[in-house]
């Protein structure tokens, strides 16, 4: 079932209303270009055989003219010769040729205007065409999206990612653990060259501290003997 039934459904539709109201655009937009290319193809052969026709008519009327010519000498020639009845023959014949012609000019005429009618009509179906294949590539585009995020929203709810989650922060808890187990052992005891120094300093501050102290007890006990 197409969905316009005539040209001038094509020519003057608007795309995005019948988008808007179908079921499956992308079903849609297929079955437009589709017909909006067979009718281009129709409307290009019409247009074909006019141009054909055009020229068939065209030699129609060249030989038309040169009948009428011809009659007209033919009335010439029996005029000068005296013979009037020749003349009047030749003139009915002249005048046959002569509706002829104005009878394919007509026509020529008629077909010409069809011609650019049709090349009108040509423009407008390959615009609406262009326009459909824009929307199809457009709505590819976003079903592909669609698709893709909605496989990402699947994959974010997907129990089995929360599982995996759960089992990650297991495994970490327990690498924790492990490294807690370890710093452990090191507790009390010196970690680096850092340590070490500062204990030596600790050392040398509690010498100079016990020095200063013998010599203040050794001078008191040098005052209290000199009173006495």
């Amino acid at each position: 079932m197409g969905i316009f039934t005539r040209f001038s459904d094509i020519v003057n539709s608007n795309i995005s209303a019948i988008l808007d109201k179908a079921e499956d655009p992308e079903k849609i937009v297929r079955l437009m270009i589709q017909e909006m290319e067979d009718t281009l193809v129709e409307v290009r052969s019409a247009a074909a055989r006019s141009i054909a026709d055009k020229k068939d008519l065209n030699r129609s009327l060249g030989s038309l003219e040169n009948e009428q010519r011809d009659w007209d000498e033919k009335a010439e020639l029996a005029l000068r010769k005296g013979r009037e009845d020749l003349t009047k023959a030749a003139l009915v014949e002249k005048s046959r040729a002569s509706s002829a012609i104005a009878t394919i000019r007509a026509d020529y005429e008629a077909i010409d205007v069809g011609l650019s009618q049709l090349n009108e009509d040509i423009s407008r179906l390959e615009a609406k065409l262009l326009d459909a294949k824009a929307r199809q590539k457009a709505l590819l585009a976003r079903h592909k999206t669609a698709h893709s995020r909605l496989a990402a929203r699947k994959k974010i709810h997907d129990h089995k990612i929360d599982d995996a989650m759960i089992r990650f922060e297991q495994y970490t808890r327990r690498i924790d653990e492990v490294e807690g187990r370890v710093e452990a052992y090191d507790l009390g005891l010196p970690k680096d060259l850092k340590h070490e120094f500062a204990s030596l300093e600790a050392e040398e501050e509690v010498a100079r501290d016990l020095d200063e102290l013998k010599r203040r007890v050794s001078a008191s006990e040098q005052d209290t003997a000199s009173t006495e």
